[in-house]
């Protein structure tokens, strides 16, 4: 019975012999197949995971340079300084005016009075938060509301709008990504947030990578247009604080630009808060 057990009948070996060699080699078909499908469907969850890692890891970096910008510009307690203003036509004809500045950062808080001339002298501009702006005419001995359907007109006859005096940060009335990094700088792309009213489309906006102060602001209007740039140069630290002490707005459409320049500037002087009153408003030297 052992050997009878055992026995194979003849031509039934190269058949089962057939059999087992494509069994095994449908079997490795299937194999081959699923591990192709195993690595394609790796790399599509890859791509799938990686692609918005990546734009959504820029906005958090964009964020907080803007946040650090705006920290360092933003840093002194109070700031009051005494400025010389220029007014350069595109025939390069100046008009000089004096100005000093009163400023608290942190609380959105400034003051800009006008000395001279004698014409533009007691001129005041109040910017408070939520938007709060007074306009204070020695001529009509009057303090004005800016509304908000005026904000964007110049201030005083300078390439500044009221909105452009009053804003002392980005941050949270934008939305931003990262556009470029150089050796030196970052730039932004700041796109005002719905509900926040500009004149300007977008901004874009270099900071440099050192110390977060920002150098130029370029500034384009609802057509994509560039239509001014504002530069701040000669970078000084001044005990802790890093201050510009020339900014000048060029208006590219009158081909006309506002150069302020500081000629002395102190902080930390525990202004009061009469300072920034509408009384102090009216107040002239």
């Amino acid at each position: 019975m052992f050997f009878a057990s055992t026995e194979v009948k003849k031509g039934d070996g190269p058949k089962k012999n057939m059999r087992r060699h494509q069994t095994q080699s449908n079997t490795h078909a299937t194999t081959t197949f699923t591990q192709k499908l195993f690595v394609m469907a790796a790399l599509i969850g890859s791509l799938l995971l990686t692609m918005p890692l990546s734009l959504l890891a820029q906005e958090p970096q964009a964020l907080e340079i803007l946040q650090k910008s705006d920290d360092v510009v933003s840093a002194p307690q109070d700031q009051h300084s005494l400025m010389t203003m220029l007014l350069i036509d595109k025939n390069g004809d100046q008009k000089e005016r004096k100005s000093e500045l009163f400023e608290r950062a942190k609380a959105d808080t400034r003051l800009v009075r006008f000395l001279a001339p004698a014409d533009q002298k007691g001129i005041s501009f109040l910017s408070l938060p939520d938007d709060k702006m007074y306009l204070y005419l020695p001529a009509f001995k009057k303090i004005r509301t800016i509304a908000s359907h005026v904000k964007n007109e110049s201030f005083a006859g300078t390439d500044m709008s009221y909105d452009d005096i009053s804003t002392l940060g980005y941050a949270k009335d934008h939305d931003l990504k990262l556009l470029e990094m150089t050796d030196e700088f970052y730039v932004l792309e700041l796109t005002p947030r719905l509900g926040t009213e500009k004149d300007y489309s977008r901004l874009n906006y270099s900071v440099r990578k050192d110390n977060f102060y920002p150098v130029k602001t370029e500034y384009y209007d609802q057509n994509g247009n560039l239509w001014k740039v504002m530069e701040r140069r000669q970078i000084e630290k001044i005990g802790e604080y890093w201050i510009a002490k020339e900014t000048e707005m060029t208006d590219l459409r009158k081909e006309h630009s506002t150069k302020s320049l500081v000629d002395t500037v102190e902080f930390d002087t525990n202004l009061a808060d009469e300072v920034f009153s509408q009384r102090n408003l009216k107040k002239t030297k």
